[in-house]
Formats: structure tokens, sequence, C-alpha cells
């Protein structure tokens, strides 16, 4: 499809008049410093923002667009309006009043008049404004002259109307990133291919990436923006679909016997109405000889492991096994902590499994870690098997545990809108316990700049004086586990000798060796000690009643679905519990950080946080989809798409046996590496 247009995304459409297919796709995974003016001090911020290659640039949706102004002549310029002026550039110059600030000054004319144009720390404009040049510019007076807030520059009038505003920083601001949109446009326009047959929409991809960027007004980014996400949603579903193997057949377990009975008599408190409810749906499911394919969502300290452990006590007591399988060591060692402790009362024995096995394992309940997938462990009798954390495994990792057809419960403690849940996981089921426990009082939750830290360690003393234990996470300062460690120790440490001495403290963090992290979970378990410094290696699984309280240092470097899970290693007895959360000074924070710790404090609603973290971070990322094999969705917004959604997952029915393009883009989708949707 060829079109033309007016403004810059017509003149780029204008020059894709060439046939539909395969161009150089290899050339947009180049890395941002391929294109002109971006030196390594700009890919440096750039990659800060996740922009690393051209494909990032250009699948970089604008958050918004500046609604239309009026234009006027220079000589009518009055008051502190926004408004758009149209002119020539006279001369240019540059000044530096310090080294962090850059004045950029433009004499612009046009019939009426003349003013001073001023851009404030974009100091490569002086290279594109040279005598001569037409610019139209959308600003307000002030008192450097005419303070430009968007542009556009050269013969093209382009979007000073529309103009995209991206998410941006400090170090690289939204016009910066529009201005790089697009050059990578221009240079990279005949090497956007699209994966989708020709026949299935009007729009071809590339027409929809100008246009998103670029749009002549509202309705088109809008148009646009469709035709992304459609593209994206199928190319999901058929990942999706692709993972199915619909000749499985699973054992039927029938209706739950005595041993479930007596688990339920065991247990030292009445399951919740949301519990039974996901129990029954579960029971449902067992029941047939398809194998359960199910999501079991729920807020921190919501019970899921007690519908899990259900779950696992059906194959059991049908002669089968049940395996629990968790993302990482310390959290499997918890889980069999628990599930040791109520099947010992069964006589259900239960076997760990998080280290180097070779065999058949034969314990009637097996908890491990991937350790229960890899090559020359067998699970002879499997019948029920439960993935936590599921969207931390990747879906290779999912698919191996399912090679005997087990039925599998994927549980998360991520809560996740239902539209997004059944977007990424299309072929589960979806079950939620929305819900604690009625004896469980919200813990409440206080922001505190760093200059008042010493009054959340009072506080904190004040707990541990009457007999409660205490958790201090330390901050995330980068992903190296060596490192973060070490820093852990240090802090450890350094509280010792400082605001908890005096008081029982131990650590914990990702570098221990198991054995050293059982003695020291053991230890808080049974009150030997009063506070555990840690890393997020806390962040789920980890359940001592007796804490009441955690300060979390540097509270702004976490995600918003982080420090809730933080957040709910407290509150899990009957007692009043408390997250402190200190940060920087509030105004050196960037409003996200800012957004972030603000919702932490007004909810501790897990599923009304992660839809406030699917507007602060976007659809693709909520899941950790990175660590899942799918990729980023840019462009769909789940809970306004939903209709958009059903057309894709037909679309993708309808697909999934034909060869094309499609194809090989949803098969990467299920592997372990994430492509770039481009590539």
């Amino acid at each position: 499809m060829t079109r033309t247009g007016t403004g810059f995304a017509g003149m780029v459409l204008d020059r894709w008049s060439r046939p539909r297919g395969w161009a150089r796709p290899e050339l947009l995974g180049a890395g941002v410093e391929t294109l002109p003016g971006v030196g390594a001090a700009l890919a440096k911020r750039l990659r800060a923002l996740g922009v690393e290659t051209v494909a990032d640039l250009l699948l970089r949706r604008p958050r918004r667009y500046e609604q239309a102004a009026d234009e006027i002549p220079i000589s009518q310029l009055w008051g502190d309006d926004e408004v758009v002026i149209t002119g020539v550039v006279g001369s240019v110059r540059v000044r530096k009043p310090s080294l962090r600030r850059a004045i950029v000054t433009a004499q612009v004319s046009d019939a009426t008049g003349s003013i001073g144009a001023t851009w404030f720390n974009q100091p490569w404009l002086a290279d594109k404004l040279t005598a001569g040049t037409p610019v139209r510019l959308r600003g307000r007076l002030s008192r450097y002259g005419f303070d430009v807030k968007t542009y556009d520059i050269g013969d093209v009038r382009a979007t000073a109307d529309f103009a995209p505003v991206y998410p941006a920083s400090e170090q690289v601001q939204s016009s910066r990133l529009r201005e790089l949109v697009r050059v990578a446009l221009t240079a990279h326009a005949r090497d956007v291919v699209d994966p989708l047959p020709a026949e299935l929409d009007e729009a071809l991809r590339r027409d929809a990436l100008a246009a998103v960027h670029f749009p002549h007004d509202l309705a088109e980014a809008e148009r646009a923006r469709e035709r992304l996400a459609l593209e994206e949603l199928v190319l999901l579903q058929l990942a999706v679909l692709g993972s199915r193997d619909e000749s499985a057949v699973a054992v039927p377990l029938g209706e739950p016997g005595a041993l479930v009975a007596r688990y339920r008599e065991a247990l030292p408190f009445a399951l919740t109405p949301h519990q039974e409810a996901a129990i029954a749906e579960i029971d449902r499911d067992l029941a047939r000889a398809v194998p359960m394919q199910r999501l079991l969502q729920g807020d921190v300290g919501s019970g899921k492991t007690v519908v899990a452990l259900h779950a696992l006590l059906r194959a059991v007591e049908a002669g089968r096994q049940g395996a629990l399988m968790a993302p990482t060591e310390t959290l499997a060692e918890q889980h069999f902590l628990t599930v040791e402790a109520i099947c010992a009362q069964l006589g259900v024995p239960v076997a760990l499994l998080t280290g180097s096995v070779r065999g058949s394992v034969d314990a009637e309940i097996v908890v491990g870690t991937h350790a229960l997938i890899q090559e020359g462990v067998a699970l002879p009798r499997l019948a029920v098997a439960v993935v936590d954390e599921q969207h931390r495994f990747g879906v290779e990792q999912r698919r191996a545990l399912a090679t005997q057809s087990p039925h599998v419960l994927h549980m998360t403690a991520t809560p996740i809108p239902r539209t997004l849940a059944l977007t990424v996981y299309g072929d589960l089921a979806v079950s939620e316990i929305a819900k604690p426990p009625a004896d469980r009082k919200p813990i409440v939750t206080a922001w505190v700049g760093a200059e008042r830290s010493s009054e959340a360690y009072e506080r904190l003393r004040v707990h541990l004086d009457a007999g409660r234990q205490a958790y201090v996470v330390c901050p995330l300062i980068e992903k190296s586990e060596t490192r973060l460690a070490r820093a852990a120790e240090a802090e450890a440490e350094r509280l010792r000798r400082a605001e908890l001495s005096g008081y029982r403290v131990g650590l914990l963090h990702g570098r221990l060796k198991p054995a050293e992290r059982r003695e020291v979970m053991r230890a808080f378990k049974e009150r030997e000690l009063d506070v555990l410094v840690a890393t997020t290696v806390i962040e789920v699984g980890v359940d001592v009643p007796n804490a009441t309280i955690m300060i979390v240092q540097e509270a702004d470097r976490f995600g918003l679905a982080q420090l809730h899970q933080l957040r709910g290693r407290v509150g899990r007895g009957t007692e009043q519990s408390y997250c402190l959360l200190i940060s920087r000074p509030k105004e050196e924070l960037t409003d996200a950080a800012r957004a972030r710790l603000e919702a932490l404090v007004e909810t501790t609603d897990g599923f009304e946080l992660a839809e406030r973290d699917l507007e602060l971070r976007g659809e693709g990322q909520l899941l950790g989809t990175r660590q899942s094999g799918l990729s980023d969705l840019r462009f769909t917004r789940l809970r306004a798409d939903r209709a958009l959604l059903e057309r894709a997952r037909g679309l993708a029915l309808a697909l999934r046996d034909e060869d094309g393009p499609w194809q090989d883009e949803a098969a990467k989708l299920l592997g372990d590496t994430v492509p770039t949707s481009l590539a």
C-alpha cells in the first residue's frame, strides 16, 4: 500500500512506494550509535532508557501527543498562552552558563517581525538551525524570548500540533527522542517489514509505524497503534497456540478422598471463600482426562500454597506423585519447610530436590527448582505439577515439565489484570484468590525521605523491644549478585554497629550456600535472630508471622510489583504490621519513582497495584516477560483492546497451520531469548 500526505509522515510514506516484502531487517537490530548524530555518550544514555537498537527506537510508543495550538504571526505574540509560530532562521548562538547547561538561541523571522527562539540543554540543534532554514515552533513567551517546547525544522510541516511525547529521562528529553525517531524512520524506511500476511489488514506495518510517531491527527495515531497492537497480539496468540499439545492425555483423579479430608482437618484455620472457589475449579479440572492448565493468581499472603497443596495431595491419594517447582533455591526451600510440616502430620513423605540429581525420584511429593526437569531426572508417577512464580520460568522450561502430560497448576503472587492474563497465557484457565484471610490486618505503609531514616529505625526498635522481629532490605544497587551480596554484608555490619547495636542481626543473600541459607532462615523463624538484613532474595516465599516491620532502603530503586512482594513478608500474623520506605529526597526523584511510592502508600490491594503498574510500565514489562520468552507488548492497551484481542485470537487460529514469516516470528516468542519484534 502506498500513501501520500502532508507532513513528515507523508514524506516518509511516499518513499515506500515499493512492493511489500522482506528487506534488510537485520539493520534494525543495529545499535542506535549507527544513527547520524548518536555518539557514545548519547548511546549510553539511551541504553539507560531501554533503547539499544534502531528497532527499540522505532517501537518506542509515544505516551501522548500535543494537542493543536493556535498559529499566530510573530508580531501578535502576547501573554503566556502556548502557540505556534512559523518563520525562517537567521542568526544562531549557543551559550553555556555552566558545565551542565546549554542555551541555544535562534533569531526567527516572518513577514510581521522577528523574535529570539530559545532551546534549553539541546546543543546539537545549533548544527541544524542554519541561516535560511524554515522552522515551525510551538512554545510560549518568557523572559528568554520564545521558549520552544516542540518544533519542526526544514521544509516539512510535521507535528508541531501533534508532536509525540515519549517516555524520557532527565538525560534524554522527549524532544531529542522525537528527533532521533525522525532520523531512524528516514534512514530505515525500506528496512521495515511486516511479518503478517498482506491480506490481514489494509494498513501496512511501516505505514503504521510512521503514523504512530508522526500522525496528522489523533484519530490517525490511534488507527496506527491498533494496527501495531494487532500484530503483537496475533504473534503472541500464535506463540501460545503453538505451545499446546492438543493430543496430550492426563490421568483423571476422580473425586477428593480421605487424605484430602484429613488435610482439611489438620489446617489450623478455615479456608476462605476465594480459596474454596479456586479448589472447586481445580477439582473439576483434575477429574478430566485433558491435562489441567490453570493459572492460580493471588495477592501476597492470600493462601495460594494451601490451595496448591490440596492439588498435590489429590495426586498422592490417587497413588501418583505431585511436584512443586519454584524458580529459586530459597523459595523451593521455604515451600519445602511449609509443605513438609503439614505432610508429616498426614504421613506423606516429601523430598527437596535442588541440586544435581540423576535417576528416578520416588517420593510422594517432590519440591525443587528447575532441577526437577533437568535431563536424567525422572518422576515416574507424576500426575500433578505446581509451578510457582511461573512467569519467572522460560516457556521451554514449563513445557519440559509437561512432557509426561501431568495436570499443571501455575501460580503467581504478582497479580495480573485478567485481560493481560488471557492475552499472555491464552491457553490457561484463570483462578483468583483476591482477598487474604479475614484475620489479616492491612499493612501500614509509610514513605520517608533519607533525612528521616533515624525515625524509621526508632520505630523498628520499638517492635523489637516488644518481642517482634524485623526485616531490613538492602538497596538494589545493580544486577551483579556478587556485588549485591557484598553490599548487603557491609550494610549488615554497619547496622550491627549503629542503628541495630545490641540486637541479634542476621544476613541473607543469594550468594550464601544452601545450608547457610537454611540455617539463617531457621534461626530467624525460631526467634534466635531479631532482624534479618536481606537482599530481594526474600521477595517471595518467606513466611515468619512474628515479623511485623520492614524497612526498605532506597525504595525508589525498586519496581512497584517488587516493593509489594517485599512488603508481603510482614503482615503474615494477626498483629498490626508496618512497611517503611526510605528514599532519596522526594524532589530528587523522577515522576515515575514518586508515582510508584505513592501508589504503595495508598493501597495494599495487589490487584489495584497491578493496574497501576500496568499504567506506569506498560503491558509488556508487567510480567517480567524478558524472563519468560515473550516479547514486550509495546502498542497494546489491554484494558482498551478487548475486541482487538478477540480478533487477534481468531486470526491466529486461522493462521496457525499456514506457512509464512509470521510463523517464524511466533516461533521466536517461544524461545528463552527475546527477539526484537522488528528483527
